[in-house]
């Protein structure tokens, strides 16, 4: 199952300093397959993002990802792209920009118009409970789209503990994601 790392500035720090410290204790730790730059507030956000490649660049199995902004991932020469599930527009651009496109669904609807559209993979959430996400959908739900649909689900949300992981991974989907797995294990 891979393993995909979301940043965030509550946990990754604003400061450059101690953004690149953060990030780069957490990519040691855990070498996830995929990490995205996310910090949707942030006004120097292409100075922080051009950071975090460079400190993903010096780990070789981690593919670095920006958030939401296409233009940005493939000028900085990102490996891809997360987008929002506002963005389903955009997926054919990324794809035509040669980024690896994840985008971010709440429904089974939605994971289809992703695959139909030519996303590589999409994040599922909230799986379990987490702050502002709304219910939970669950590991039976989860189970469910992961053995109905043939596509690459992530899942996504409240996913802090490795009991929890063990659990996703039970249900075959592609990968789980998480901010605070990879800061607080």
């Amino acid at each position: 199952m891979k393993t995909y790392l979301i940043t965030d500035p509550k946990f990754y720090s604003k400061d450059v300093s101690g953004f690149s410290e953060n990030l780069e204790n957490a990519l040691t730790k855990h070498e996830p397959d995929f990490a995205l730059y996310r910090d949707k507030n942030n006004p120097k956000y292409t100075d922080m993002a051009e950071q975090f490649l460079e400190v993903c660049s010096q780990f070789d199995n981690t593919k670095a990802l920006l958030h939401g902004d296409v233009e940005l991932a493939a000028g900085l020469n990102a490996y891809g792209v997360h987008l929002t599930s506002q963005q389903f527009d955009e997926i054919e651009k990324a794809k035509s920009l040669g980024l690896f496109t994840i985008i971010s669904c709440h429904s089974e609807k939605e994971i289809l118009e992703a695959q139909k559209r030519g996303a590589d993979a999409v994040t599922y959430s909230p799986i379990f409970s987490t702050p502002d996400k709304g219910e939970p959908k669950g590991l039976e739900d989860l189970n469910e789209r992961v053995a109905k649909i043939s596509f690459p689900i992530i899942a996504l949300g409240g996913i802090t503990t490795l009991e929890q992981v063990k659990a996703v991974e039970k249900t075959g989907c592609f990968g789980f994601a998480s901010i605070r797995y990879f800061v607080e294990n």
